[in-house]
C-alpha cells in the first residue's frame, strides 16, 4: 500500500512539474544570457492567452514592419472591455523593446504575466494590467550581437532603430511611424492610470542595477506631480530598497561623472512619458544598468513592475481622482508652461553609491580617457536637482481653428482621441493671429527631420475669415496639453518645429526688380506714412541704406502685393 501510494505521488508531482515547465520562458530555458525574439515572445503570450482565461492577447494597429502591434491584457475577472474597466479599476501600461537591443522588459514581462496567471503572484483586485510585447518589430527583427557595443548581454539582441530606421522614442508627437500611430490607438482606447516604458541605459558606470526616470513632476502638474514625486516614487524606492535593490534617478551628469552632481531628466512630448503626460497619465521609464549581466537585470525589471502594480492596485482610487483634478488646472484663460529650465536654486542633496573615477592615457587613442574603478565603491552625498521652473508660458485660448486644407493635422487629432468639430458656414470670428518672426534648424537631420528651435512669435488680434469645413478645436477636453504642445509653435516639440508648417516659411510669389522700380516709387508717393518709416529706417540702420536690393524688398514687404500667407502660422487662437 504504501508502495501503491509512493508511485501516485511520484507521478503527480511528475506531472505537476511537467505542467510548470509547459511555461517556462525562452529566458528561463537558457543560460540567462539569452534573449527570447519576437516570434517567440508572440508565442508564449499566445500560449498563455489560450490557457487562461484571465489573459487576452490582440492584434491592434500595424507597424513599419508590416506586422501589427500586440495588446496582451491580463485581468483576474476575465473582463476585456476598457469602458467597464475604467469605471472600476486603474490601468497599467507596459511598453517592451522601443529600443529592440534592450529587450530586459520583454522576458520580464512573459514571466510577470505567467506568475499572475498561474497564482504565483498574488492577483491585484483593483487593477488592470497592459502591454505591449515588443514594441519595435523591426528592430526585433534585425538581430544581431555587435551593435549594443557598451552593453553586457544578452548575446543576441535587436536594433534601436525601427523597420525605417526611426528611433520610436523620438517620435510621439510627431508620429512619423506606423509604430506610433498604433501606439497611441493602445493608449487612447486603455486609458491608461500609469505607464511604464523597459529600456537598458548606456551611461556612466555606478553600483546601481537598475535606475528610473519619472515623468518631470512639475511639467505633469502640481496636482499629480507632486503625488507621484511626494508619495508614489518615494514608496516605490522604499518597497525596492526591502528587495535589496537600491535605485537611483537617472544619471543625467553635469560633468563627465555622477560625483559631480545630475539632474532629473525632462520628457518633452517626443519621448514617451512626455507624451503620455499629456494625458493625465504617471509615467515611468526603467533604465536598468549596461555593464551589469542580462539575468540581473531582467530580475529588477520584473520586481519595478511588480512594485508599481502592487502600489496601484493599493491606491487605484486615489490615482484616478487627481488625475481628473489634475486636468482641472488647464482650462482657458489660465498660464500653460511651454518650455522649462532646472531650477539650481533648488539643488538637494542625494545619496550616490558609485564607482572612483579618473583618467588614464588611452591604449586606442592618443589622448586620454575616463575609467571606473570598481574596486574602489563609494557612497557619498551629491548634487541633484529635479525641480524646474517656467521660463516660457502662454494663455491657454478657448479653441484652436485650423483650416481643412490641414488634413495630416486632423488625422493625428483623430488618432489622439482629440474633439472637434467644423463649420457648417463660412464665417468671421475674432481671432489671435500669430506671424512667425525668428527660429534656426538644425543642420543635419534629426530622426527625418530638420528640427527647428529658439522659436518666436509676433502676434495680434484680428477679425479673420473661415471657411465652411475648417475646423474648430476646442481646448475644454482631456487632451488639452496636447493641443498646447503641438500648436504653439514655441513649444519645444510642437508641429511648427518638426517642421509640419514649413511650407509657409518658403514665399511663393516674387517680383523682377526692373519691373516693381516703378511700383515701389509708386507706393511710396501715395503713402506719406510708409515713405516716413522707410526714410527713418535708412537714416538708422547703415547696412540697410547702402542696399538698394534690400530697400526694394522692404517696400514690396510693405505692399499689398506681399503675399499673406508668407510667415503666416495657419492655427488660429480663439480667446
Amino acid at each position: 500500500m504504501k508502495f501503491f501510494t509512493f508511485i501516485i505521488l511520484l507521478f503527480t508531482t511528475t506531472i505537476f512539474a511537467q505542467d510548470n515547465k509547459k511555461y517556462d520562458t525562452f529566458f528561463e530555458k537558457g543560460n540567462g544570457n539569452q534573449a527570447a525574439d519576437y516570434y517567440e515572445a508572440i508565442r508564449y503570450f499566445k500560449l498563455l492567452a489560450n490557457d487562461f482565461k484571465t489573459i487576452q492577447i490582440k492584434e491592434m494597429g500595424l507597424t513599419d514592419s508590416g506586422e501589427p502591434l500586440h495588446m496582451v491584457t491580463y485581468n483576474p475577472d476575465g473582463e476585456f472591455n476598457f469602458d467597464k474597466i475604467q469605471k472600476t479599476k486603474a490601468v497599467l501600461f507596459v511598453n517592451n523593446g522601443i529600443h529592440a537591443g534592450e529587450p530586459d522588459g520583454i522576458d520580464a514581462s512573459m514571466q510577470f504575466y505567467r506568475d499572475l496567471a498561474t497564482g504565483k503572484m498574488k492577483a491585484p483586485k483593483n487593477t488592470v494590467l497592459v502591454c505591449i510585447p515588443v514594441y519595435n518589430i523591426g528592430g526585433a527583427l534585425n538581430r544581431n550581437s555587435t551593435t549594443r557595443a557598451n552593453q553586457d548581454g544578452p548575446e543576441v539582441y535587436g536594433f534601436r532603430g525601427n523597420a525605417r530606421n526611426y528611433d520610436l522614442n523620438r517620435d510621439l508627437i510627431k508620429s512619423d511611424t506606423r509604430n506610433t500611430k498604433s501606439f497611441v490607438e493602445i493608449f487612447q482606447k486603455i486609458n491608461a492610470d500609469v505607464f511604464i516604458d523597459n529600456h537598458v541605459s548606456n551611461g556612466s558606470d555606478y553600483q546601481y542595477k537598475l535606475t528610473y526616470i519619472m515623468t518631470q513632476h512639475n511639467k505633469l502638474g502640481t496636482v499629480l506631480g507632486n503625488y507621484m514625486n511626494d508619495v508614489m516614487m518615494p514608496a516605490l524606492v522604499k518597497d525596492l530598497q526591502n528587495k535589496k535593490i537600491e535605485t537611483t534617478p537617472y544619471v543625467d551628469s553635469f560633468k563627465d561623472t555622477p560625483d559631480k552632481g545630475f539632474g532629473q531628466f525632462v520628457d518633452s512630448p517626443r519621448y514617451t512619458t512626455g507624451y503620455t503626460s499629456l494625458f493625465n497619465t504617471i509615467g515611468f521609464v526603467v533604465e536598468t544598468h549596461m555593464l551589469k549581466k542580462y539575468a540581473e537585470r531582467v530580475k529588477v525589471t520584473y520586481e519595478y513592475m511588480k512594485s508599481t502594480l502592487d502600489f496601484t492596485d493599493a491606491n487605484y482610487l486615489k490615482i484616478k481622482e487627481l488625475r481628473l483634478k489634475n486636468l482641472e488646472q488647464y482650462q482657458p484663460k489660465k498660464k500653460y508652461t511651454l518650455q522649462w529650465e532646472m531650477d539650481s536654486t533648488k539643488a538637494a542633496k542625494f545619496t550616490f553609491l558609485g564607482y572612483e573615477a579618473g583618467y588614464k592615457k588611452s591604449d586606442a587613442t592618443t589622448g586620454n580617457r575616463l575609467y571606473y574603478d570598481r574596486s574602489k565603491p563609494y557612497k557619498k552625498e551629491v548634487p541633484y536637482i529635479k525641480e524646474f521652473k517656467s521660463q516660457k508660458e502662454v494663455v491657454i485660448p478657448s479653441a484652436y481653428i485650423i483650416p481643412r486644407g490641414y488634413w495630416n493635422i486632423i488625422d493625428l487629432l483623430k488618432n489622439n482621441n482629440i474633439s472637434f468639430r467644423q463649420f457648417k458656414n463660412d464665417t468671421i470670428i475674432e481671432v489671435e493671429s500669430y506671424k512667425i518672426a525668428d527660429f534656426k534648424t538644425v543642420s543635419s537631420a534629426y530622426e527625418g527631420h530638420y528640427l527647428h528651435r529658439n522659436t518666436t512669435i509676433t502676434s495680434k488680434i484680428v477679425k479673420t475669415a473661415f471657411a465652411k469645413g475648417d475646423y474648430y478645436v476646442p481646448t475644454t477636453q482631456k487632451g488639452v496639453k496636447y493641443l498646447l504642445e503641438a500648436f504653439e509653435p514655441e513649444g519645444v516639440d510642437s508641429f511648427f518645429n518638426w517642421n509640419f508648417f514649413d511650407p509657409i516659411l518658403q514665399q511663393k510669389e516674387h517680383y523682377s526688380d526692373y519691373v516693381f522700380e516703378d511700383s515701389a516709387a509708386k507706393i511710396l508717393k501715395e503713402n506719406p506714412t510708409l515713405k516716413a518709416e522707410f526714410e527713418t529706417k535708412k537714416q538708422n540702420d547703415r547696412e540697410f541704406a547702402k542696399n538698394a536690393e534690400a530697400q526694394l524688398n522692404w517696400i514690396y514687404k510693405n505692399s499689398i502685393h506681399y503675399e499673406k500667407a508668407h510667415m503666416q502660422y495657419p492655427v488660429y487662437r480663439v480667446l
